[in-house]
């Protein structure tokens, strides 16, 4: 009987094992399967400029998607984000950065299901036509266009790379005289080529300083999209407080009633133009005095400007503000 029974108890064993163990062994495979998921190759020495003959644009306000020449895409870019009355040298810049940016997002993929990229600057980067462009120019528009081209053609197939690999070239308009560690923006890791850079000359541009002014009524509402149990005394001492900077020179944490808010998320709550600002009290209306326009990562705009007119090359700004960079050639 006792036989018996260590026979039963032996069955039971291995059929309660037998389960553990192809469990253990399918979730073994499945992580084995997840770790050799593939990162796409990033290195230049994968790529010639032939490869990207034309980019699927999608147009945000059609949903349209519209097959574009590379070459001719990058100059439409620069013709939307920045002014053609800047120096040559920066206009070069921008060119570069958005050929680099544009790249990055074609080889690591975008969410834009059957398009490279979109010609908003809120998600990718800006983007007009020629026919819109001159529609918005007054005079010398041929000249203008050429200088746009002549940008481009000077660096053509040159991109942006660290340690041989294509970067993640963001750009902003105004950094307010110092750019952002990316983290500080968009969380996640730092990358060691888009490190805080100063600028000299930025404070020359209408870009640089603005003013954002609420009453007391439209500022918590504003807050309350996002924290509805928001409470708030305008006199406590401690409003509009701010807690601690980020290593650009932004707010990190600012101090509204009973909640702490991020720089960003206060930026992104008012639509504010930087995430670099003082808050004052002027009566019923809530001030904010703010320096810089956009999230601050990568190149700046205005400062590309003030360094060429400084005599500084492309190449030296882009290694300016995409920290321990190189400018490499696709051929």
């Amino acid at each position: 009987m006792k036989k018996v029974t260590i026979y039963i108890l032996i069955i039971v064993g291995i059929c309660f094992l037998i389960p553990i163990i192809f469990t253990v062994k399918f979730k073994s495979e499945k992580k084995e399967k997840e770790e050799k998921v593939e990162i796409p190759e990033l290195s230049v020495e994968q790529y010639s400029y032939s490869n990207f003959g034309t980019i699927k644009l999608l147009h945000s306000k059609t949903g349209e998607i519209e097959e574009v020449p590379l070459d001719e895409y990058i100059v439409e870019v620069i013709a939307g984000e920045m002014p053609v009355d800047f120096e040559l040298e920066a206009l070069k810049a921008q060119s570069v950065s958005a050929r680099t940016y544009t790249l990055y997002k074609i080889i690591t993929g975008t969410p834009h299901e059957g398009a490279d990229i979109c010609d908003s600057s809120t998600c990718c980067q800006a983007w007009i036509s020629k026919e819109d462009r001159f529609a918005k120019w007054e005079d010398n528009k041929q000249e203008k266009w050429n200088k746009l081209v002549e940008a481009v053609n000077c660096t053509l197939g040159e991109v942006i790379t660290y340690n041989g690999e294509l970067i993640n070239a963001f750009f902003h308009s105004n950094s307010g005289g110092k750019t952002e560690n990316v983290s500080e923006v968009w969380g996640g890791s730092d990358l060691p080529y888009l490190m805080p850079a100063e600028t000299q000359g930025e404070e020359n541009y209408t870009q640089y300083h603005s003013e954002a002014i609420f009453t007391k009524d439209e500022f918590v509402q504003k807050i309350k999209e996002k924290y509805s149990d928001i409470e708030i005394n305008f006199d406590d001492e401690k409003f509009g407080q701010i807690q601690e900077y980020t290593p650009g020179g932004r707010v990190k944490k600012v101090q509204f009633g009973n909640r702490i808010l991020t720089g960003v998320e206060t930026r992104t709550l008012l639509g504010l133009r930087s995430a670099r600002f003082t808050v004052s009290k002027e009566g019923e209306n809530i001030k904010f005095d703010v320096i810089g326009y956009g999230h601050g990562v990568g190149l700046s705009q205005t400062g590309a400007d003030a360094m060429a007119k400084q005599g500084y090359t492309y190449k030296d700004i882009l290694t300016h503000f995409y920290t321990n960079t190189e400018i490499t050639k696709l051929e």
